[in-house]
């Protein structure tokens, strides 16, 4: 009797998690999950974090904010950019000082600053696409990290020539780098609320002025 309560038992939790697993999944065949409410969501939840706990960011975690930034589109595909991660306590002073608007980064674990790569930039006119093109990846690192429980604020370096070549000299930059922005990232130590953007008279549609 017993064994048989025991199987019983057994089966039943087995049964609940081949539930939840095709629920949560959608393992069912043919079948795609919908993720669209879960992109939407990290999207608007996302907003600037300029104060965090003292806790390290994990390697594993800094590398999935790369791999996110590096999925950006670019224009021809030159991913005209490079990465700088910055964990060490005096570089972080020194990229607060650099810019008077990454104050914060004195007191983060961890900043990554997004620079345009001009070897690998188009020439010409387009050159200046690097721009969009970084901008692109970090807003990328920016959603990866709200996904992640971290928080981050996007603090602008370029083209503010002042500040760009503060935050070059400070991480011994060659010219043919021009750092974009730095990211401030870290684990919050508040609850911050999402601004609601949404405002309707910032759109037109088919033609300027048309609701």
């Amino acid at each position: 009797m017993k064994t048989s309560m025991i199987l019983n038992v057994v089966l039943a939790i087995a049964l609940v998690f081949l539930c939840y697993k095709v629920a949560v999944t959608g393992e069912k065949k043919g079948e795609k999950q919908d993720t669209s409410e879960v992109v939407l969501n990290n999207i608007l939840e996302r907003t600037s974090i300029r104060s965090y706990q003292d806790q390290s960011v994990e390697e594993e975690k800094i590398e999935k904010l790369l791999r996110a930034g590096m999925a950006a589109p670019t224009a021809k595909n030159k991913q005209p950019w490079h990465f700088i991660v910055v964990t060490e306590k005096e570089l972080l002073q020194k990229l607060a000082e650099a810019n008077p608007h990454a104050a914060m980064a004195a007191k983060a674990p961890l900043a990554i600053v997004v620079c345009g790569d001009m070897t690998k930039a188009l020439d010409g006119d387009a050159r200046d696409f690097w721009i969009q093109d970084c901008s692109a990846a970090s807003e990328n690192i920016l959603l990866a990290a709200t996904g992640m429980g971290l928080g981050a604020v996007w603090t602008g370096a370029y083209p503010a020539k002042e500040r760009y070549t503060a935050v070059s000299e400070v991480l011994g930059l060659p010219e043919s780098l021009i750092p974009l922005n730095t990211i401030v990232i870290g684990y919050p130590d508040t609850e911050a609320t999402p601004k609601d953007k949404w405002t309707e008279e910032n759109i037109s549609y088919n033609m300027y002025g048309e609701e």
